[in-house]
C-alpha cells in the first residue's frame, strides 16, 4: 500500500533536532535510529544531529561553512544544511555517499510517488540471470553458497536483483539514487546474517528460517514510506547547497579552493576494524563492486587503521614524542600481538591523518576550528592514546589545541578483558 501525500506541513530544525533523545550520548548515533533521515540506514559509528549542533554552539562564531573529511552516514552536512552552514563532505564508499547526497537532495515527492509506482508496475517483468549479475562476487552471497552457507536465500536474490534493476530504468538519476539507497537499507535485514562486532556472523537457526521474495516486497515498502515521510515533510532547510566530494580525503582535500569557519569529523579509530568490510554486503548487491580487484582498490584507499591490507608503513613528519613512545612500547611486546604489523600500523594511521590535518589547517579560517571525534585503542596492554598524539602533531602544523572533552568510556576488546579502559574524545584545534 502507498502512502499517500496530502500537502504535508514542512518541518524545521527545531522539530528535526527535537525527535531525538538528548539525554543520551551525542557522539555516537544513540537516540537517533529511528529520527527522520537517520532511519534510512543505520550506521554505528554515525553522529547525533545533536552532537553536531553542540560542538557548533560552543564555536566563539556561528560558522558560514563547515567541511567534513570523512562523510559516514552524512549527519554533519544534513544537520549543516538545516542550520544555515553551507557544508563540503567528502566520503571514499561509494553506497554512503550515494546515502549523503540522497539525504541532502531536495526531492519533489509526488515525482517520488510516481517512480515508486513505475518501479511497482515493472519489477515483476525484470528477467535476471544472478550467475551474470554477481559472477565475480563472494560465492557465499547467495543460496547454494560455499561450505553449506550462504548470506541470502534464492528467492530474496532473485527479487532483490529484480528491484535492482527496476530502479536502474527510472530516468532520473537523483531518484534513481534515493531507490539505491532505499533498497540497500533492506539488506541486512533480508539477510542470513547480522553485524556484530567488527564484522557479520550468521543468525541463529538461520537455516530453518527462510525468507520469500514477499519479504522483499514488504522491506522495501516500509523503507520507501519512511524515506518519502522525511522527504515530503523536512524539506524547509535553510542552506539548500552541499559539495560532495567522492573519494580518498587524503588527495581530494587538495582540490578543494575554499576555506572552512569549521572541520568537523570522525575518522575510522586505529582499532584494526576494515570499516570496507562492514559494509560490503551493499557494494556487492547493489553494483558498487563487481570484481575482486574492485574490492581490493577501495579498501586500499582507506586509512591505514587496519592491517587487513598489506601497505608500507610510515610515520607522521610532525614530532610526537607520544606516539614515539607508543610504537616503541609495541615493539617490545610484539611477541604478543596477534599481527606483527600492528605497530607500523599504527604509524600509518597517524601519517594518514597528519596528511588530512595539514591540508585542512591550510583551509582553515583565521578564527576557525578543526573538531575530530577519535576513539583510543589498546593491543598487549599497550593504549594508543589517539587524542593526545593528534594534539602533538596538530603542534608541529601551527595548530594548538582547543578543547579536549571525553565523550564517552569504551570497551577494549574482548581479548583485552572487555573493560572501559579506553575513551571516545573530541578534539578541537585552533590556529596557534
Amino acid at each position: 500500500m502507498l502512502m499517500r501525500l496530502s500537502g504535508p506541513a514542512e518541518l524545521d530544525l527545531s522539530t528535526f533536532l527535537s525527535q531525538l533523545k538528548p539525554d543520551l550520548p551525542t557522539s555516537t548515533n544513540q537516540g537517533a535510529g529511528d529520527a527522520a533521515f537517520q532511519r534510512w540506514f543505520r550506521v554505528k559509528e554515525a553522529f547525533s544531529p545533536l552532537f553536531v549542533r553542540d560542538v557548533i554552539a560552543h564555536l566563539p562564531h556561528p560558522p558560514s561553512t563547515c567541511l567534513d573529511c570523512f562523510g559516514g552516514s552524512g549527519t554533519t552536512a544534513l544537520t549543516c544544511q538545516f542550520m544555515g552552514i553551507a557544508p563540503t563532505t567528502i566520503e571514499l564508499n561509494p553506497f554512503l555517499a550515494d546515502l549523503i547526497e540522497a539525504k541532502l537532495t531536495s526531492f519533489d515527492p509526488r515525482a517520488v510517488a510516481a517512480d515508486r509506482l513505475t518501479i511497482g508496475r515493472t519489477v515483476d517483468a525484470i528477467e535476471i540471470d544472478l550467475a551474470a549479475i554477481y559472477a565475480n562476487a563472494p560465492p557465499t552471497l547467495y543460496e547454494p553458497g560455499a561450505g553449506g552457507r550462504w548470506i541470502f536465500d534464492i528467492d530474496v536474490m532473485k527479487r532483490i536483483a529484480q528491484y535492482r534493476g527496476a530502479i536502474a530504468e527510472l530516468a532520473n538519476e537523483r531518484q534513481r539514487r534515493l531507490f539505491t539507497v532505499i533498497l540497500g537499507s533492506t539488506l541486512i535485514h533480508l539477510s542470513n546474517v547480522v553485524i556484530n562486532g567488527k564484522g557479520r556472523r550468521y543468525r541463529g537457526g538461520w537455516q530453518r528460517n527462510r525468507r520469500t521474495a514477499r519479504a522483499v516486497d514488504v522491506a522495501f515498502e516500509a523503507a520507501y514510506d519512511n524515506a518519502l515521510f522525511d522527504v515530503s515533510r523536512l524539506t524547509r532547510r535553510a542552506h539548500p547547497g552541499y559539495t560532495l566530494l567522492r573519494g580518498d580525503a587524503r588527495s581530494r582535500l587538495t582540490e578543494l579552493n575554499g576555506t572552512y569557519d569549521l572541520v568537523l569529523f570522525s575518522p575510522p579509530y586505529p582499532n584494526s576494524f576494515d570499516y570496507t568490510d562492514i559494509y560490503n554486503l551493499e557494494l556487492w548487491v547493489l553494483g558498487y563492486l563487481s570484481s575482486g580487484e574492485d574490492n581490493v582498490s577501495l579498501r586500499r584507499s582507506t586509512l591505514r587503521s587496519h592491517v587487513q591490507i598489506k601497505r608500507e608503513a610510515s610515520m607522521p613528519a610532525s614530532p610526537s614524542p607520544t606516539l614515539a613512545g607508543v610504537v616503541t612500547a609495541l615493539d617490545e611486546v610484539a611477541d604478543r600481538l596477534w599481527s606483527r604489523q600492528i605497530p607500523g600500523m599504527i604509524g600509518s594511521y597517524f601519517a594518514d591523518l597528519e596528511v588530512v590535518m595539514r591540508e585542512c589547517a591550510q583551509r582553515l579560517t583565521p578564527d576557525g576550528r578543526i573538531a575530530m571525534v577519535v576513539g583510543d585503542s589498546r593491543y598487549a596492554d599497550v593504549v594508543v592514546p589517539v587524542a593526545r598524539v593528534l594534539a602533538e602533531i596538530g603542534e608541529g602544523l601551527g595548530l594548538t589545541t582547543d578543547r579536549l572533552q571525553v565523550l564517552r568510556p569504551m570497551r577494549a576488546s574482548a581479548q583485552q578483558g572487555g573493560e572501559h579502559l579506553l575513551s571516545e574524545d573530541l578534539l578541537v584545534l585552533k590556529s596557534a
